[in-house]
């Protein structure tokens, strides 16, 4: 398999630079350092010896341990170790997620602040969007 580095950003975008498995932040940089903090591989998610390919589709950026854990096993069951079922979003997944957090909070906000009049109706939506949008999109 080549990797390029336009392959490589694909691959790590793919999942905001987190671990596909256990939803670790991996550091760019830090491709095939073991060792290194937020040191990571490429990932097969169907592994070559079940038949996976090394198409786009079937690639996930994984740290080390976690690569190396998964070994032939599916990813549902890798992930499933660390108490996850998918992978963590992609960056424009995420920032839609974020967008409909915050808006969905404003209006939480919005509702809320009604009863408390104008200062309310002016300060709910401001504080329900803020903390709508810090929530994690992949805890939804």
């Amino acid at each position: 398999m080549i990797v390029t580095r336009d392959r490589l950003n694909a691959i790590y975008d793919r999942t905001s630079g987190y671990c596909h498995v256990c939803g670790k932040k991996l550091c760019f940089v830090n491709y095939g350092q073991f060792g290194r903090r937020g040191a990571w591989e490429i990932e097969h998610s169907v592994a070559r010896v079940n038949g996976g390919t090394d198409r786009l589709c079937n690639l996930y950026a994984a740290c080390i341990s976690c690569n190396r854990k998964k070994q032939h096993f599916t990813t549902r069951t890798a992930r499933r170790w660390h108490g996850r079922s998918r992978a963590p979003l992609s960056v424009t997944r995420r920032r839609r997620a974020r967008l409909e957090n915050a808006l969905a909070g404003a209006s939480l906000g919005l509702l809320c602040g009604l009863p408390f009049g104008g200062i309310g109706v002016l300060a709910g939506p401001i504080l329900g969007a803020l903390i709508g949008e810090r929530q994690n999109p992949d805890q939804r």
